[in-house]
């Protein structure tokens, strides 16, 4: 395998440069041949072509890995670099392939054994997609435009909550007084999340739209409470009873049942996903490919039911609910909302759940909130209707250990896939 750059970028670094960058998680042979390039040693190359004589990388370790069905695939980065001007200096940089390559990102071509691949890259917070990134990331540039809007009095120490390259961003700005959260994202998007709050504000426990600035930065207060997580990670006091998810998620407007999202299916309808993530954890997990086939198999013969359109969160778990006393205070990330079916959003929290009980280290509180859970939704529908769905939530997150390069992710990824069987065994039984 080879790498080589497009005509309007330098030479590629010269083979024996290129030897002394450390690569970590090289990618199998079996792997996609977006992956072979982004995770092995023709990366160096990639990036060489790119700074040119301004710097030379000395090492590249690959912190996050998305890849799609179609065996386009995004890398993050943690390279050391050393600069002509003697700097050296820790950078987190983003490689993407196919249509995800964003307009402005430094495109070269990378040849390999299947053929070639363009690749777009760009160093953090450069990120073509989201032009909002670069000043939200920047304590002194947050202070100067959210302080003339008397959001905040001085600058502020800022965290990097997640980030997608090339999608989203959320940056979280702490003051003595204040305490914000900045959700960068491409400039189409503003106005539709915008909407979204508007439409959910008096209704439910949204975060309200403090600012929204045209190149993508929606400015969101923090609200009170406590994520329903951390109550998990405890001793679970103060946990809300399945009533008072079921008041938070009936409460949501009738016109939510109306939005969509350019891109994505029914909110929530993990069962539509299934082909796609195992296609995905077939990729990089061989192995994996025959419980994969079966799993598939038994989750495509799993009884659908009828089911009414209704207004739903699209992404419910733990996570997204602030907590007090009891009661749901918070409602967050709200960019899924739309129409969908009110089993999904407990059949995402349920599996949520099910992953907590395996990697908290006290996952008491957890796996008891679970059962309270399930044994109510049971109640509401049927288990072969519900367990498929919570099945292939599951497998859905057993792309997650790879997509973080967890450490010992092939042993993580197979532990989830088998919650995944565990809870679609049900449905084998009765077929």
């Amino acid at each position: 395998m080879r790498a080589c750059s497009s005509s309007s970028h330098p030479a590629v670094t010269a083979l024996a440069e290129r030897r002394r960058v450390t690569i970590s998680s090289p990618a199998p042979d079996g792997w996609p041949p977006s992956l072979q390039l982004l995770l092995g040693e023709a990366s160096a190359d990639l990036w060489g072509a790119v700074l040119g004589s301004a710097g030379r990388l000395r090492s590249l370790r690959a912190t996050g890995v998305t890849l799609q069905p179609d065996g386009a695939s995004t890398v993050q980065y943690s390279a050391a670099v050393s600069w002509a001007d003697g700097r050296d200096t820790r950078e987190a940089l983003a490689a993407t392939t196919g249509a995800r390559i964003p307009p402005g990102a430094a495109v070269v071509e990378g040849a390999t054994d299947a053929g070639t691949v363009q690749v777009g890259l760009w160093r953090w917070p450069l990120d073509p997609a989201l032009p909002g990134l670069e000043w939200a990331s920047s304590s002194a540039e947050v202070a100067r435009r959210l302080g003339d809007l008397g959001l905040i009095d001085r600058p502020p120490r800022l965290q990097l909550r997640s980030y997608r390259p090339g999608r989203r961003a959320v940056v979280e700005a702490r003051t003595a007084r204040s305490r914000l959260f900045l959700k960068v994202m491409r400039p189409s998007a503003v106005e539709r999340l915008v909407a979204r709050h508007r439409l959910l504000a008096g209704a439910v426990p949204v975060p309200p739209v403090l600012t929204a600035t045209a190149d993508g930065v929606v400015v969101l207060p923090g609200l009170p409470g406590t994520s329903l997580r951390a109550l998990l990670a405890g001793n679970g006091a103060g946990l809300p009873d399945p009533a008072a998810l079921d008041e938070i998620l009936d409460a949501l407007p009738p016109a939510v049942a109306g939005l969509s999202t350019p891109g994505r299916r029914v909110p929530g309808d993990a069962l539509s996903r299934v082909a796609d993530h195992a296609a995905v954890l077939g990729a990089v997990a061989g192995s994996l490919r025959p419980r994969l086939d079966a799993l598939t198999a038994t989750l495509s013969r799993a009884d659908p039911g009828i089911h009414e359109r209704v207004p739903v969160h699209g992404d419910f778990y733990e996570a997204q609910l602030l907590v007090d006393g009891g009661a749901v205070v918070g409602l967050l990330d709200v960019d899924t909302a739309g129409g969908g079916h009110r089993i999904d959003d407990w059949a995402t929290l349920l599996a949520h759940l099910v992953v907590l009980e395996q990697v908290l280290p006290r996952p008491g509180t957890a796996a008891a909130y679970r059962r309270s859970l399930q044994d109510a939704a049971l109640r509401r529908w049927p288990a072969g209707q519900l367990q498929p769905r919570v099945s292939a939530t599951l497998l859905g997150l057993a792309t997650g250990p790879f997509r973080v390069q967890q450490a010992g992710w092939p042993d993580r990824t197979a532990e989830r896939l088998a919650l995944a069987e565990e809870w679609a065994g049900p449905i084998a039984l009765a077929a």
